[in-house]
């Protein structure tokens, strides 16, 4: 059920969300040059690579450096960018991924592989599902950047604080999924972005 929701979900977001894809690739060209997607390796279901899309917010190549984004004016976010990402339509091309089976929309948010290698036995449990758009854990630190901008080491105070905290949220996650437990953490996840 969960499966057959997000090849019928995605389907309709793509079609429906088309012309607002338009606009936004438009103004991403405009505003800078590069790709209008980027695209990044994480670690799916089975601990599985995948290329992840996202509409690109930042300065080509700008992941070469650290790959924390810190507070809302890192300076290699463009200026489309930072309203993309402020309102979190940098995640819509992830229905793609979603669409392919790569993703699903409700599950722990996919991290890079430099982080999940850091990962005990236990945390890589979140890695038997698919991962998601959003999630419990996406909600709560829906301000992280914010967070990260006041810390000292803001890698540090990812792998030491953010993450782990993080990853307790996506466990609880994996085990108590059920079907309308996602459906409320797709409006919980609306609310929060009108909200905001």
């Amino acid at each position: 059920m969960k499966r057959f929701f997000d090849i019928f979900a995605s389907g309709l977001g793509l079609i429906v969300l088309s012309p607002l894809f338009l606009i936004l690739a438009i103004w991403i060209k405009l505003d800078s040059k590069g790709p209008v997607f980027y695209r990044q390796i994480r670690a799916g279901k089975d601990n599985k690579d995948f290329k992840l899309f996202k509409f690109r917010s930042m300065r080509p190549d700008s992941d070469k450096g650290r790959l924390i984004t810190i507070g809302g004016r890192d300076p290699r976010v463009t200026r489309s960018g930072y309203y993309i990402r402020k309102y979190k339509l940098d995640e819509f091309p992830q229905l793609i991924n979603v669409f392919r089976g790569e993703m699903s929309l409700v599950g722990p948010r996919p991290e890079v592989r430099r982080y999940v290698d850091l990962y005990d036995e236990r945390q890589l449990k979140v890695l038997s599902v698919r991962p998601g758009i959003t999630s419990l854990a996406s909600i709560k630190y829906r301000n992280e950047n914010d967070i990260l901008a006041k810390a000292g080491d803001p890698d540090r105070a990812y792998v030491e604080i953010v993450m782990p905290a993080k990853l307790e949220y996506d466990l609880q996650y994996v085990e108590k999924a059920t079907f309308w437990n996602d459906i409320k953490l797709i409006f919980s996840t609306l609310w929060a972005i009108v909200a905001k």
